[in-house]
């Protein structure tokens, strides 16, 4: 898996390096069972604070995406909880929607959108 953070983003680096994780995820790049590098590793390869990627794999831990586990690291575990999934798309959408509003992009233009990012993943 190809890690690369933008280290000139106003994004945190943590935040980044989940959204990469994610990403992979979805994409099939890893998959449920993989395990990802340890901490130090990781953090030696893209050049970060070993605190960083462990904050970032805490998050994911807390969104379901990995388990922590102590012979194998950080491990792809998807927690599957569609409900609460579904709410916390629910609030992120809500105001990327009133942006788009706000900037007169139509609902046409916004299921087509996600309809091609969602096609992505499949």
């Amino acid at each position: 898996m190809l890690i690369e953070i933008d280290f000139s983003s106003n994004e945190a680096i943590y935040i980044q390096l989940r959204n990469q994780i994610i990403m992979g995820i979805a994409t099939s790049t890893i998959r449920e069972g993989d395990s990802l590098p340890s901490v130090r590793q990781l953090a030696d390869t893209i050049g970060v604070n070993m605190h960083t990627v462990n904050k970032a794999y805490n998050v994911l831990k807390q969104e379901g995406f990995i388990s922590l586990d102590k012979r194998r690291g950080a491990v792809i575990a998807l927690d599957i909880n569609k409900l609460k999934a579904l709410e916390e798309m629910r609030e992120n959408l809500q105001i990327v929607l009133a942006k788009a509003f706000c900037k007169n992009i139509t609902r046409d233009e916004v299921h087509e959108l996600v309809d091609s990012i969602f096609d992505e993943y499949l």
